[in-house]
């Protein structure tokens, strides 16, 4: 059966959508797109090309890559000067180092010689009886063998050995220092003892040494004086201990009798041995075995031998200053009138001649009319003994 058309002017309840078409797409054909995107690329390339050779854009470009390449210069150049200035200081301190060590060298010879000259003074020193500090001369060493050189040359290692030089010259310089002063001290005491005995003592008058050559001025130094000069203290100290100590030689301060005797009868007021009363012995007496040699107790000039009242065989012997010994009771006489003798010599033997109760010898030390206690002249022999360690 076929449907019935719809009237005119129909309304149908229901209207069915219109269908709805896909979107139209509008693009360029691959045919296309490959040669316009070829022609960009060249264009572009083309475009690049000629700015880059362009002058304006070559030269703005040249200059980034010169400022550039210029700073990498500067810079290579400032590290250039450094290792020039690295190895210049290399150099210089090797250069400074050679010379340290030729001037180490030099010091070692001379310190050798200081302490050499040290050595053989406190030698001379201690020869003539003066009394050296051990602490100021045994601790210096004799060479200069523990202080060798280093063998890699730092700088380090010299400063320390230079250090030590440097003090081993001080001890030097102190040790040169205690001579004098004790050569000094030593020349002192003896000029003092002689003096309170009435001996004068003639030390040597050392400015009128020779001396001269032209006036220069001071130079500028750390010490006022030189080792030399300290030496030369040291020397000019010995000669002066050597004069007093010759003074002490020639003094009649020492013993009449070599060994050791006992002493019978002592200077002053005694017992008289033959009358029993009060009566003044003006020397004293050593109680020594019959023919004992007799030793002069200092040097001098025999003024007399022969016999004395009281005094049986007597020699005189005048000493300087116009001191006189004399010597008593002898039993024989082994020197003459005006026969020169030294300390020690030979003069005579003991007896027991003239007023005398057995051997014995008796020793005075008169100066004039005067008898001096002869105790005060043996005392200073013995206390100054240390200064003439030959002399018994």
């Amino acid at each position: 059966m076929r449907p019935r058309p719809a009237p005119k002017n129909h309304v149908p309840l229901y209207r069915r959508p219109p269908e709805k078409h896909a979107p139209r797409v509008y693009g360029i054909s691959p045919r296309l797109f490959y040669p316009v995107f070829a022609g960009l690329f060249a264009t572009n390339v083309l475009t690049a090309l000629a700015l880059l050779l362009m002058p304006e854009v070559s030269a703005l470009l040249d200059g980034r890559d010169r400022q550039t390449i210029g700073a990498y210069e500067d810079r290579i150049a400032q590290l250039r000067v450094e290792v020039d200035r690295l190895h210049s200081r290399q150099f210089a301190q090797t250069g400074d180092i050679n010379i340290q060590l030729q001037e180490l060298t030099q010091q070692q010879e001379v310190l050798l010689e200081q302490q050499q000259l040290v050595t053989q003074l406190a030698q001379k020193a201690q020869s003539m009886g003066i009394a050296v500090a051990p602490d100021a001369i045994d601790a210096l060493p004799t060479t200069v063998s523990a202080i060798p050189l280093p063998a890699d040359s730092k700088v380090g290692n010299l400063d320390k050995v230079s250090a030590t030089m440097m003090r081993m010259a001080s001890e030097n310089r102190l040790a040169l220092a205690a001579l004098s002063e004790s050569a000094s001290a030593s020349t002192e005491e003896i000029v003092d003892t002689l003096g309170r005995l009435g001996i004068k003592t003639k030390l040597p008058d050392l400015t009128n040494d020779g001396l001269g050559g032209p006036y220069l001025p001071a130079e500028a130094s750390e010490d006022s004086s030189s080792l030399v000069d300290d030496a030369n203290a040291v020397f000019a100290a010995l000669r002066r201990f050597g004069a007093a100590q010759k003074a002490l030689d020639d003094a009649p301060v020492h013993k009449p009798l070599a060994g050791q005797y006992r002493i019978s009868s002592g200077f002053g007021n005694r017992t008289d041995p033959f009358t029993g009363g009060r009566a003044f012995h003006s020397g004293i007496d050593f109680a020594a075995p019959r023919g004992k040699t007799v030793l002069s107790a200092g040097s001098g000039q025999v003024s007399f031998v022969g016999e004395r009242s009281g005094y049986g065989n007597t020699v005189e012997v005048t000493h300087a200053g116009g001191i006189v010994t004399r010597y008593g009771h002898l039993s024989a006489f082994i020197v003459s009138v005006g026969q020169s003798v030294a300390t020690g010599t030979p003069i005579a033997r003991v007896g027991s001649t003239g007023r005398s109760t057995g051997p014995h010898l008796h020793f005075e030390v008169r100066r004039g009319d005067r008898a001096l206690d002869p105790n005060a002249y043996l005392n200073a022999g013995r206390m100054l003994a240390p200064f003439l360690p030959d002399i018994g």
